[in-house]
C-alpha cells in the first residue's frame, strides 16, 4: 500500500466513524441539523478519500499506461470518473 492509499484508508475509517455517529444520532432522536452536519462532514471525508485514490491512480497507473502507449484508455477512465463526480 502506498502513501495515498494509506491516507485514503485512514480517511475512510474516519468517515465510517462519522457515519456510525450519524446513525446513532438518528436512533437517539437528536436534532436534525446536528445530524445533517455530521453527514456533511462524512461526505467531505469521502470526497477527500476519493481524491487521494484518484491521485494514486494518476501517479501510478496512468503514468505506467503512458509509458506503454495505453494512455488514452486511462484518460477515458478519468473522464468517466470526473463526469460522475460533476454529475454531467
Amino acid at each position: 500500500m502506498n502513501k495515498e492509499q494509506k491516507k485514503a484508508v485512514v480517511t475512510l475509517k474516519t468517515a465510517r466513524g462519522q457515519i456510525e455517529a450519524a446513525i446513532s444520532m438518528i436512533e437517539e432522536g437528536r436534532y436534525c441539523v446536528d445530524i445533517s452536519n455530521q453527514i456533511i462532514a462524512a461526505s467531505g471525508l469521502l470526497k477527500k478519500a476519493n481524491l487521494l485514490i484518484l491521485r494514486q491512480h494518476m501517479e501510478h497507473c496512468v503514468k505506467e499506461a503512458f509509458e506503454h502507449d495505453k494512455g488514452s484508455e486511462k484518460i477515458d477512465e478519468i473522464i468517466d470518473i470526473l463526469s460522475k463526480i460533476t454529475g454531467k
